[in-house]
């Protein structure tokens, strides 16, 4: 018995690690370039964090859910007047080499009042030119989250 202990204690030891989770991370660096881009209203800066093949999907409280094409979505964006601030916390992020999620409360406000909240998945794909978003599933929620507090005070 001591020995099977001993054995298993060895090949646990030299296992390589083929799945971390951190809270702070390239990959949650990309999402908040997602954001700031957004908030921009940055058409290209979000067609450059996308893959060509991405989709971005919003999941309603009643499970509806609406997928999106990313050059559909970044062109509704990018031409949008509204004011928009997303903000994410508690991030989870999840690597195995080329494929990462980040998962993350956030709160997202429009022309500086709160509109919605929920949780935001990423799934990334790591390519030669860095982490790449292949799409994003959010909820899209009203009520029972807890948001990160109010936007900041617009600048005069």
């Amino acid at each position: 018995m001591m020995r099977r202990l001993l054995t298993l204690r060895l090949v646990l030891c030299f296992l390589p690690v083929a799945l971390t989770a951190s809270d702070t991370t390239t990959e949650t660096a990309v999402v908040q370039q997602f954001f700031d881009a957004m908030a921009a209203h940055d058409g290209a800066a979000l067609s450059g964090l996308f893959t060509p093949e991405a989709t971005v999907l919003s999941i309603r409280p009643d499970g509806a859910s609406t997928a999106t094409p990313q050059q559909k979505w970044v062109e509704r964006v990018a031409s949008s007047k509204d004011k928009f601030l997303e903000r994410m916390w508690n991030p989870k992020v999840l690597d195995h080499g080329s494929l990462a999620v980040v998962w993350a409360d956030y709160d997202f406000h429009l022309n500086g009042v709160f509109h919605h909240c929920g949780i935001d998945s990423f799934t990334l794909i790591k390519t030669t030119a860095g982490w790449k978003i292949a799409g994003v599933a959010f909820t899209s929620e009203t009520q029972g989250c807890s948001q990160a507090g109010a936007p900041p005070a617009p600048a005069k």
